[in-house]
């Protein structure tokens, strides 16, 4: 094959598939020649000079081609291999793939700097905004942890999972939701057993109901940033004070 690449290789099954053993077909394969519009016969044969049955002596020497745990290495001593997972192979691209060494470097890069602007986020942010993010964590046990353990975990949490860390650090509401429940757990406000109004605890008058089917806090959250919403947000942060 012109202008192939000498290198060594490596192959991997597709969608994280890893089984012990894989046997890929390596005879009795047909592929179509775009440019006869002929369908010829391939097989892998360690002392042919080819993979055309047509272009092989009758002395073939078959040879299995198989994964282990989900992968193969290929080296460029066999380049009749490589061509055959590479370029022949119907399964190509559909049950396995050639690992692109680029290609992962740059996934590697796009993951280490997604982690390391989530950790930036974590120094940056104040500890009510930290807060805010680690309660979709943890949920109410974030009440009882200190602002140390709070930035723990929340470093923790940009590591093992940057993109998700960003995402709920850029929503623009989680910190209103956040004030939501804090104000219920400190028994400022009370939510009904159904979930549908929030009334205050000194006087049972109530706030806001919860539109249906739509989370209680999220809804308690928009409702703080309309104009009568904030006059209670005012009042729920002095409490909180």
């Amino acid at each position: 094959m012109k202008n192939w690449e000498i290198k060594d290789r490596t192959y991997i099954l597709k969608n994280n598939k890893s089984p012990l053993t894989y046997k890929v077909k390596s005879s009795g394969l047909i592929y179509f020649d775009e440019k006869t519009g002929i369908n010829k016969e391939i097989r892998y044969a360690t002392n042919q000079k080819s993979l055309f049955v047509d272009e092989q002596d009758g002395h073939a020497r078959l040879e299995h081609i198989i994964f282990e745990d989900g992968v193969l290495h290929a080296s460029r001593r066999f380049p009749l291999l490589q061509q055959l997972l590479s370029v022949y192979h119907p399964d190509a691209n559909k049950v396995f793939e050639e690992l692109d060494s680029t290609q992962e470097a740059i996934d590697d890069i796009d993951i280490i700097e997604m982690e390391l602007e989530a950790l930036k986020l974590v120094q940056e942010l104040d500890i009510e905004h930290l807060e805010a993010i680690l309660r979709t964590e943890v949920g109410s046990e974030i009440t009882s942890m200190s602002s140390k353990e709070i930035k723990r975990d929340c470093y923790l949490f940009a590591r093992n999972e940057p993109k998700l860390f960003i995402d709920i650090a850029n929503d623009e509401d989680i910190k209103l939701r956040n004030l939501a429940n804090r104000c219920v757990e400190a028994g400022i406000v009370k939510l009904t057993d159904d979930n549908t109004v929030f009334k205050w605890s000194t006087n049972n008058k109530k706030i806001m109901t919860v539109t249906f089917d739509e989370h209680p806090y999220a809804a308690f959250a928009r409702f703080l940033k309309t104009d009568e919403g904030v006059d209670v947000m005012k009042a729920i942060e002095k409490k909180l004070s």
